[in-house]
């Protein structure tokens, strides 16, 4: 696993990022698209905002649910955002993980869904292993638990290099 930010201590703010479709950008810290979908650590009707520790992990997964072909091609935005309080956050090292499919691609069970639900409304935020990336971390927030711990701190248009979707 790629080490963690030395920053993940009480009193540093830990930066994460996302990418959002620029016509959602000022809905980030929504968590209506998970709501509506349901995601690997959330079921449907229950809201959370998807991030990653880093940006190069934020678009690897972006891409594998939309396509290279979307993010070229349709505008989005590189959001990235202060975590503040991290008293309560959760990191889940991949041995904690009930089932070790959980962290491989595919759709997630409910039980994983209703696990990762347990922790986001105890936590807030919580720190998972990337399934797409199998070496980092993804950041999921429960933005009513954990209202007040975060906040905005850059926007900017996501440019994605067009070799990723090469003309034939």
């Amino acid at each position: 696993m790629t080490p963690l930010p030395a920053k993940l201590e009480p009193g540093a703010p830990l930066v994460v990022w996302r990418v959002d479709a620029q016509r959602y950008a000022s809905s980030w810290d929504s968590g209506i698209g998970a709501e509506a979908l349901g995601g690997r650590w959330n079921p449907k009707g229950r809201k959370a905002v998807y991030c990653s520790i880093d940006p190069s992990t934020c678009l690897v997964e972006s891409a594998v649910h939309r396509g290279f072909k979307v993010l070229d091609s349709q505008p989005h935005v590189l959001t990235s955002l202060e975590i503040l309080d991290l008293r309560t956050i959760r990191v889940v090292l991949p041995e904690e993980v009930p089932n070790p499919a959980w962290l491989e691609g595919g759709t997630p069970s409910r039980h994983q869904q209703s696990w990762g639900k347990d922790l986001l409304d105890l936590h807030g935020v919580v720190v998972f292993p990337s399934a797409v990336s199998k070496r980092s971390w993804n950041v999921v927030i429960e933005p009513t638990v954990a209202a007040g711990s975060f906040q905005l701190r850059t926007q900017e248009r996501l440019s994605v290099d067009s070799r990723f979707s090469p003309a034939k």
